[in-house]
């Protein structure tokens, strides 16, 4: 069985790709063999014996392209573990509170919950008031959301290195 681990990723402006790239890097370092990619450049998951899937939320939706690689992929994701993660809230507090209590968009819950992915977060986002367009930029500003770098990179490591406690001790398991 092949032991590559995928982390596939939906991002905009670049802050999700840097978690991504963040997680993978973890998974490196524990001596997993680790591609981090945008979900647009994946068309087989074949090659990978467990994936991570991430998506900047905007609006309170995933980017369509992360939407509809759940879609395409579905029956290969059931087929192997998975964890998912959001991004995007900015300010200070509880990630999840930021985004009204909820851990997955509500238009992805339904396909997410049969995929039953092991472990589901969201982590705080990066907002770059000089990157984003104007009607991103008034819309924040409507929201009364703050713009800045809020990442906990703490947090991002330390719950990559829980999947990676998990993938080996899935491996000790079927080795026994």
């Amino acid at each position: 069985m092949n032991k590559r681990i995928l982390v596939a990723y939906a991002s905009k402006y670049g802050s999700t790709k840097e978690i991504a790239e963040k997680i993978a890097g973890v998974l490196q370092q524990a001596g997993l063999q680790v591609d981090a990619l945008p979900v647009t450049d994946i068309h087989d998951l074949a090659p990978y014996a467990a994936v991570i899937l991430g998506s900047a939320v905007y609006v309170g939706k995933w980017m369509k392209s992360a939407c509809d690689f759940l879609k395409e992929q579905e029956h290969a994701l059931a087929e192997r573990p998975l964890w998912i993660f959001s991004t995007g809230p900015t300010g200070e507090g509880d990630p999840v509170a930021l985004l009204d209590g909820w851990r997955l968009p509500p238009d992805q819950q339904p396909v997410i919950e049969r995929l039953r992915p092991r472990a589901v977060t969201v982590f705080h986002g990066n907002i770059d008031a000089d990157r984003v367009n104007w009607i991103e930029r008034t819309s924040v500003k409507a929201l009364k959301k703050p713009f800045g770098d809020f990442r906990d990179w703490g947090l991002i490591t330390s719950w990559a290195a829980s999947i990676v406690e998990s993938l080996k001790a899935s491996e000790l398991a079927a080795s026994n």
